[in-house]
């Protein structure tokens, strides 16, 4: 997997203050997506997940990590990207974990593999659906678009049915 960025502080991915994790590679292609370049797989470095935990322990400010994109969900990141969150709740247990992603969590379950069923047990706020240009609004928190959900992942789970969180 390559890492199309990271940030060490972020208080506009998510609630508190949170380090930030942009994976490269994304099949979505939303026209006036905020981060065309890490569409493309090949872009960025090598993610390194050692360097990456370690600078997220060295930081006592943080409270959460956010995984975003490209696409992390996609089928050729999302075993790293779980294998990371995993790694990064062993170190950091009270941290909640924030996804954002271009398909809907409706599409996730749907796929119904160990891989994507596993990963969403380790998201607590997943940000779902693709950008859509048209229905871009900037007075709304944590999303580009107005048909993007805000889900409390472990509540739609256990009840089986979305939760929207209203931030």
């Amino acid at each position: 997997m390559k890492m199309a960025g990271f940030y060490d502080e972020s208080i506009s991915n998510g609630t508190g203050w949170r380090a930030v994790l942009f994976v490269s590679g994304c099949p979505h292609n939303c026209p006036g997506c905020h981060n065309k370049i890490a569409q493309d797989y090949n872009y960025g470095e090598e993610f390194d997940e050692t360097k990456i935990i370690n600078r997220i322990k060295e930081n006592s400010i943080l409270n959460g990590i956010t995984i975003s994109g490209g696409e992390p969900l996609c089928p050729q990141n999302i075993k790293e990207v779980n294998k990371f969150i995993e790694n990064v709740k062993r170190e950091k247990p009270n941290f909640d974990v924030w996804c954002y992603t271009g398909y809907t969590l409706e599409q996730l379950e749907a796929r119904n593999d160990e891989a994507t069923n596993e990963t969403l047990k380790n998201i607590d706020v997943l940000v779902d659906g693709r950008f859509v240009e048209e229905r871009k609004n900037p007075e709304i928190k944590f999303r580009g678009s107005d048909n993007q959900r805000l889900l409390d992942v472990q509540s739609c789970l256990r009840q089986n049915k979305i939760v929207e969180i209203n931030i």
